[in-house]
């Protein structure tokens, strides 16, 4: 009778035990996380008695998640899965505590907040403009709109790269050149080369799209007011992004 209880006691703690990994197991099941899901419950569970001792210090940093990884209530592994943050996502980190020798971060991902192991996620660096990069944005784009606003009046020449004669590309490279930057040569090649701009500043470039040809066909040089300034027509000269036929061309700015 001894040996039926036993055995019966023994199943059970084996079942529950399964469960448990199963249910671990299906929290990740989304992804790669095995790595994760290992490190992460091989914490001790003297966890559980060092929770309380352990005393949150403020943080910052923006964080990625090295995996799919569990975010939890509090610091250790017997706390309630939060949410499964996606592998390369990324989080912002607020407190840190060490819980049994391991450092956890309370860390903001989405909408929901909770803990993760510090091995689990990596620090990112923001790209930062600097000071001087920005000095030499503005200067050069200065630059680009007074010389270009120097050169209205000149012929417009289908092919032109100088002051005989510009097509709005050759008009383009031309400016640009006089104001330290060199460039391509073609409308579609300085289209490649910037980057689109949401909020244009004097000296970006606007691209206009099925002029003479379909697609991006057209360039000129922005100026403020909702005003730029190309070779187009007959001769280079100033345009409002209203006029009747450039406004119903206009397909987007763009900067360097």
């Amino acid at each position: 009778m001894k040996k039926l209880v036993f055995t019966i006691l023994a199943a059970g703690s084996l079942v529950l035990s399964n469960s448990v990994t199963d249910a671990e197991a299906a929290i990740n099941s989304t992804s790669n996380a095995n790595t994760a899901v290992a490190y992460e419950t091989s914490v001790n569970t003297q966890d559980v008695e060092q929770v309380g001792s352990s005393t949150a210090v403020a943080m910052s940093g923006t964080y990625k998640f090295n995996y799919n990884t569990n975010v939890r209530q509090d610091a250790g592994t017997q706390y309630k899965v939060v949410v499964v943050a996606k592998k390369g996502a990324t989080a912002t980190a607020t407190h840190k505590k060490t819980v049994n020798g391991k450092t956890w971060f309370k860390v903001k991902t989405g909408t929901k907040t909770g803990w993760v192991l510090s091995s689990l996620v990596t620090k990112t660096t923001a790209a930062k403009t600097t000071v001087t990069q920005v000095s030499n944005t503005t200067s050069l784009n200065s630059n680009v709109v007074s010389i270009a606003l120097s050169l209205q009046g000149i012929p417009y020449v289908f092919g032109g790269t100088t002051t005989a004669g510009f097509d709005c590309s050759g008009y383009i490279q031309y400016v640009f050149k006089k104001a330290g930057k060199n460039i391509s040569r073609t409308t579609l090649t300085q289209y490649a080369e910037t980057k689109a701009a949401s909020s244009p500043k004097p000296g970006d470039l606007v691209f206009f799209a099925n002029t003479y040809r379909a697609g991006i066909s057209h360039v000129g040089i922005y100026i403020g007011n909702n005003q730029f300034v190309h070779a187009g027509g007959s001769k280079s000269a100033v345009v409002s992004l209203n006029d009747s036929y450039w406004g119903s061309k206009f397909h987007s700015y763009r900067s360097f």
